[in-house]
C-alpha cells in the first residue's frame, strides 16, 4: 500500500471545524458525532489561526489547538505562554510526520509572537521530550479515609473566626476569577483561566454534550469577611449493608490562598454527613492535606504524576523573569535540536534580580532544552538529573550551584487540566 504524500498542514477555516471536531473526537476515542449544540459551545475555542489541522482527500485527520495563557515564574512573575491543547491524530494517519509539522509550525509563530515558553499536559510521557518540552510540575492525587483520619466533626467550624458558605455556579464565576488570580500571583507553576473556563466549569456553557449535573460549591470566608478559599466537589450515593452510608466526596478543584483556608476547607470536606471517603482530585506533592490529619496515613496516594510541561522558547526572558534563593553564576549549554533555545547562556542570579546573555565561556552543565525547562520552575534538581545521566557536569559542582540558585520551598504546582 502507497502511502499518500500530500498531506496538507495548515491553520483551519471556521467552515472546516466541524470536520475538525469530528476528528478531535475520533483522536480522543469519543463518539465522532457531534450535536449542534456542542458545535456551538466548542466554537468559543475558535481562534483564527490557532487552529491547525491535518487534511487527506478533503477530511481532517489531525488537529492541533494552541492559545494564549501566562504562567507564573518562581517569584510571582506572570510570564508569556503558548497553550498547547487538542492534539490528536488519527489512527489511520500514525507515524507520518503529522504531529511534528503542527508542533513546528505552532512553536515557530508563538516565538514570532513574543511568547517566552510553551506548555501542556502530556497524555502520553514519551511524546513530548523530543520537541523540547520537559515535565516541570507534578501532582498528587489523595483518597481519605474518613473515619480513620482522626477529625473531630464537632469542630469542622472554623475556629479562627471564619466561616464556610454554599454558593451557587452563579456566585463562583463572581467570586472565583479574582480569588483565582489572587493564588496564580503567588504559585509557581499556575496558568491563567478565562472567562470562559469559569462558563463551563459552572454549567453556564457546555462543551461535553451530556447533561449538566451542578456540583457543590464552597466558600471559605475570614473573619473579616474576605473570600480566601473555595472547592467544588461532588458525592455519589453509594450505601452498605445494614443501610450504611459509604458515600465518596470527589474535589473537581479547590483553591486557597492561605493556609487557614485550605485547612478549613479539607475539613469541612472530611466533616460531611455519610461521607466516608474524600477524594482530593490533582494537588501539589506537597500538598498541606496528609499532614493536617491527626492520622496522615488515612489519606492514601491514587495518583502520583507528571504534570504540566514545559518548552523554553526564549531562554534570557524566562530564566530573568523568575527570582532565585541564593547568588551564584551559572554557565549553560543547552542542546536543541530544533535550535530554538539552544546556544550557550551565563546566568548571573542573586536575591536581588537576575540577568542572562549568550556567552562564549566554558559551560558548567550540559543539558538538553527539556531539562532546562524541568529545572526552570524549580522542581527538578540537578543533582539527581546529574546522577540519572541527563544532565552532564562540565565543571565540579556546578550541579550543586544549580540546586541551589534554581530550587524552590515550596513545589511548583498547575492546579488545571488544559
Amino acid at each position: 500500500m502507497t502511502r499518500r504524500t500530500d498531506i496538507d498542514v495548515r491553520p483551519i477555516t471556521e467552515a472546516e471545524f466541524p470536520d475538525w471536531t469530528r476528528a478531535l473526537s475520533t483522536g480522543f476515542l469519543q463518539p465522532p458525532a457531534v450535536s449542534a449544540e456542542q458545535l456551538e459551545a466548542r466554537r468559543n475555542e475558535f481562534v483564527p489561526g490557532r487552529l491547525l489541522g491535518a487534511f487527506d482527500g478533503g477530511r481532517c485527520v489531525a488537529t492541533f489547538r494552541s492559545f494564549d495563557q501566562e504562567i507564573t515564574a518562581v517569584g510571582g512573575a506572570p510570564v508569556r505562554a503558548d497553550a498547547v491543547s487538542n492534539v490528536t491524530v488519527s489512527p489511520t494517519h500514525r507515524r507520518r510526520g503529522l504531529l511534528t509539522r503542527m508542533m513546528g509550525q505552532d512553536l515557530a509563530a508563538a516565538r514570532e509572537r513574543g511568547d517566552v515558553v510553551a506548555t501542556l499536559i502530556a497524555a502520553e510521557y514519551r511524546i513530548y521530550g523530543r520537541y523540547g518540552f520537559g515535565p516541570a510540575t507534578t501532582m498528587t492525587e489523595w483518597a481519605v479515609d474518613v473515619p480513620r483520619a482522626g477529625l473531630d466533626p464537632r469542630r469542622a467550624v472554623p475556629e479562627d473566626g471564619g466561616r464556610i458558605d454554599l454558593v451557587d455556579g452563579e456566585d463562583v464565576r463572581k467570586l472565583g476569577p479574582e480569588l483565582h488570580e489572587r493564588l496564580r500571583r503567588s504559585q509557581p507553576g499556575a496558568v491563567s483561566r478565562t472567562d470562559l473556563w469559569w462558563r463551563v466549569r459552572t454549567g453556564a456553557v457546555n462543551m461535553r454534550g451530556t447533561p449538566w449535573t451542578e456540583p457543590f460549591y464552597a466558600v471559605y470566608r475570614s473573619a473579616d469577611g474576605e473570600v480566601e478559599g473555595m472547592v467544588c466537589y461532588r458525592a455519589d450515593d453509594r450505601w452498605g449493608d445494614a443501610k450504611q452510608p459509604l458515600n465518596t466526596a470527589t474535589v473537581d478543584w479547590l483553591l486557597a490562598v492561605t493556609p487557614a483556608a485550605e485547612r478549613a476547607l479539607w475539613r469541612y470536606l472530611c466533616s460531611i454527613d455519610w461521607i466516608t471517603t474524600v477524594k482530593s482530585g490533582w494537588r501539589a506533592p506537597d500538598d498541606l492535606l496528609p499532614h493536617l490529619l491527626p492520622d496522615p496515613r488515612a489519606a492514601r496516594i491514587v495518583t502520583q504524576a507528571d504534570w504540566l510541561w514545559v518548552r523554553i522558547l526564549d531562554v534570557v526572558r524566562a530564566l530573568e523573569a523568575r527570582t532565585y534563593g541564593a547568588e551564584g553564576t551559572l554557565v549553560l549549554e543547552v542542546v536543541d535540536r530544533d535550535g530554538v533555545a539552544g546556544g550557550r547562556w551565563r546566568l548571573e542570579a542573586s536575591p536581588d534580580g537576575a540577568s542572562c546573555a549568550p556567552t562564549t565561556e566554558s559551560a558548567g552543565l550540559v543539558l538538553d532544552a527539556g531539562e532546562l525547562a524541568a529545572l526552570w520552575l524549580g522542581d527538578e534538581s540537578a543533582v539527581r538529573l546529574a546522577a540519572l545521566g541527563r544532565v552532564r557536569e562540565e565543571r565540579a559542582g556546578a550541579a550543586r550551584l544549580a540546586d541551589a540558585l534554581l530550587r524552590t520551598p515550596r513545589r511548583p504546582w498547575c492546579p488545571d487540566l488544559f
